[in-house]
């Protein structure tokens, strides 16, 4: 067993890397359609999987979100606003491995069947149960008040890219009923079915060993990072320190 420690950063990179390779991706970039909501982690996902297929060219993270926390420090941009919609690039959409440049979830829902996938990245996650949660800031419940009427009425499958940074306690159904009640202020909480996909799952699927965290935290630029506690074969430790060796020092993210 070998101990590393990951920041939010590398564990988002660490989740692309093998998101680009998950047998569902690479089955519905063959035939169907893959809908990537624009968000934090999912930038990495998208930047990973548009290489596997040689599309990568013009994307950006920089502004492949909807919105951000900021700390309560920074209620600003260094340019001295907060991100706009204008720069919005729109979703990742690949038909058939092909990216449909310009086009958001709402542009294509409506057309998503059985056999299409969603990715789109969450608030909060239930590591222990394995659920993901959203918060909700627009009237209409946002992207994934449209992307649920594909999931739930047309089997769409959704995956939910998560850091285990992300992790909390607490019964999800009963925080949604308190976040969602009348006169509360503040988003909206909105626990989603879907396959959670943390750095954990990531590991397993990259390298075959097993990922326990064990510990979080740290300063300096460590905070909100995971311990993780990694054992296999010998072949498979060799292979996830390679692996790690090869994200854990992806720079924070940026506006």
């Amino acid at each position: 067993m070998k101990q590393y420690v990951l920041t939010p950063a590398a564990g988002k990179r660490l989740i692309g890397k093998a998101l680009a390779v998950h047998p569902v991706v690479s089955s519905v970039l063959k035939a169907g359609t893959l809908v990537i909501v624009a968000g934090t982690t999912n930038g990495y996902v998208a930047e990973e999987i548009l290489g596997s297929v040689g599309q990568a060219q013009g994307f950006t993270r920089r502004r492949f979100f909807r919105g951000v926390t900021l700390p309560p420090s920074l209620p600003t941009t260094h340019t001295g606003r907060l991100p706009d919609e204008s720069e919005f690039p729109g979703d990742v959409i690949l038909s058939n491995g092909i990216r449909q440049k310009g086009k958001t979830i709402f542009d294509v829902v409506d057309d998503l069947k059985e056999g299409d996938l969603i990715l789109k990245g969450a608030n909060a996650l239930d590591f222990v149960h394995k659920r993901a949660a959203i918060l909700i800031g627009h009237p209409k419940a946002g992207t994934i008040g449209v992307a649920l009427q594909a999931i739930l009425g047309r089997r769409v499958q959704l995956i939910l890219p998560v850091g285990l940074e992300k992790r909390m306690d607490g019964d999800f159904d009963s925080i949604a009923q308190k976040m969602n009640a009348p006169a509360v202020k503040g988003p909206r909480f909105l626990p989603v079915p879907g396959q959670v996909f943390t750095e954990i799952d990531a590991i397993a699927l990259l390298t075959g060993a097993k990922a326990e965290m064990i510990a979080g935290g740290g300063v300096c630029g460590a905070e909100g990072c995971v311990w993780l506690a990694v054992s296999g074969t010998e072949e498979q430790m060799k292979d996830a320190e390679s692996l790690i060796r090869m994200i854990i020092s992806e720079p924070p993210f940026e506006l």
